[in-house]
């Protein structure tokens, strides 16, 4: 799980100070405030991560990519090319890691870089990580440009790393933003357990998934050959083909001592309930060994059966969110962009208790953006019932202020109150209100 995050001079942020990061972590804000923003330096991490060319440092992306920010200059903070992109966060591991040359035992990661456009006679050249550091503890492990030629040193504090008898070459620079590269390992002869925290770096990220705002229309049926996909794809259009997959491996929802386990479907049929969307939903082939399912559901418990094309636009819309936070692993990082949208208030109200049920019993995080005042209403709600703990949420405002994005975290009580609430916040309903009176004591005054 992500426990914190700062993020220096990237696209409006010049500073977002500390950021705590907890199993549920909301943004909420006006548009064009910066919150989007927040989300995207993950996505640009992940799809880094993930990328098959070891030389890039920072994959801003392209059309196929989980997000396109084009390139260094348009995301670098009043496109100054000058500046350096910062940013750190930290993470608790999922098991403990034991590496035997330090002690104790880890289960928390800090990480921290520098990116910057490297000036080549006089001429913006090559992105680099200029340096780059894991904090485990007292230890302290990284690499540091240290020349004009852009030849790096290797930073080992206090752990003391021993060079190898042999003539001292230089060591190039990092892997991506990250990674220590091969030299390290051939000229010490003691730090063989580096690659290890690359490896956990790597892990981090590949436990994300994302689901944007933008989601695929439902369709009258869905083909599946018998594939494991890996999630419900960044416009939800894989949920069905999860909920098949999910099906054929038989996984299981444990729901704890003195609770009856579900499958991935009848735990996504029974949310789909509770919201008063569905009464019930089959997931059947067309045809004997066919390839193509149809997606039945029934509205109520005297109505017609009919697919999903048929009935209101929301079951589409919410189906991949449900999807997605009972289909992925354990210990699964989830970043939602307005997972609220199309959906009528009171499902928005019910969707929070998706969020709060998908922590509790799935272990996940839950990263989001949104506009919801209803969403952020049931949070507050359930804090004040003691189902879900104050400490376990983080919530934050966002927005554009003398030209850069600000962040305030509000301050939410044991009783759900919001000590700090923003002005305007959600609008002005209390101003709408008084309008409206005067102009209804108005028209009644003119008759």
């Amino acid at each position: 799980m992500l426990t914190n995050l700062q993020i220096i001079n990237f696209k409006s942020w010049i500073d977002t100070g500390p950021v705590r990061l907890a199993p549920i972590t909301g943004f909420f804000g006006s548009n064009s405030s910066g919150k989007t923003s927040l989300l995207q330096l993950l996505l640009v991490l992940k799809q880094t991560v993930e990328s098959t060319d070891r030389s890039q440092v920072f994959n801003l992306g392209d059309e196929r990519s989980l997000v396109d920010l084009g390139t260094f200059f348009d995301v670098i903070y009043s496109h100054d090319l000058s500046k350096s992109l910062d940013f750190n966060f930290q993470w608790k591991l999922p098991s403990i890691l034991k590496i035997p040359e330090l002690a104790p035992a880890i289960n928390n990661v800090a990480f921290k870089t520098t990116l910057q456009q490297i000036q080549n006679n006089g001429q913006s050249g090559k992105l680099a990580a200029t340096e780059f550091e894991y904090s485990l503890g007292e230890y302290k492990f990284g690499m540091q440009r240290s020349g004009a030629k852009g030849e790096y040193k290797l930073e080992s504090d206090p752990y003391p790393a021993k060079r190898k008898q042999q003539r001292v070459w230089e060591l190039p620079a990092p892997v991506r933003f990250y990674g220590f590269p091969d030299e390290v390992f051939a000229y010490y002869q003691n730090v063989s357990f580096l690659s290890e925290f690359a490896l956990q770096l790597e892990k981090l990220f590949s436990r994300i998934y994302y689901l944007g705002p933008l989601r695929d229309y439902p369709r009258r049926s869905y083909k599946w050959s018998g594939e494991v996909v890996r999630d419900v794809g960044q416009r939800g259009g894989f949920a069905v083909p999860a909920l098949l997959a999910s099906r054929d491996s038989k996984q299981i929802i444990h729901r704890g001592r003195g609770h009856k386990n579900q499958t991935v479907e009848e735990c996504v049929a029974k949310w789909l309930k509770d919201m008063g969307l569905i009464h019930t939903f089959r997931l059947q082939p067309i045809g004997e060994n066919s390839k193509d399912y149809e997606l039945r559901v029934q509205k109520t418990p005297h109505s017609a059966e009919v697919l999903i094309t048929d009935v209101g636009f929301g079951v589409s819309q919410i189906l991949p969110v449900l999807v997605l936070c009972y289909y992925v692993p354990e210990n699964s990082i989830l970043v939602f962009e307005q997972p609220e949208i199309h959906l009528h208030p009171a499902v928005q109200y019910l969707l929070a208790d998706v969020f709060i049920d998908a922590v509790n019993t799935r272990n996940v995080q839950i990263i989001l953006e949104s506009h919801s005042e209803h969403l952020l209403a049931r949070l507050q709600r359930r804090i004040a019932e003691n189902q879900f703990s104050a400490a376990d949420s983080a919530l934050y405002f966002t927005e554009f202020r003398d030209d850069q994005s600000v962040l305030s975290d509000l301050d939410v009580t044991m009783f759900g109150d919001i000590t700090n609430w923003p002005k305007d916040f959600f609008g002005d309903q209390l101003g709408e209100a008084a309008a409206r009176t005067l102009a209804g004591i108005d028209r009644q005054i003119r008759g």
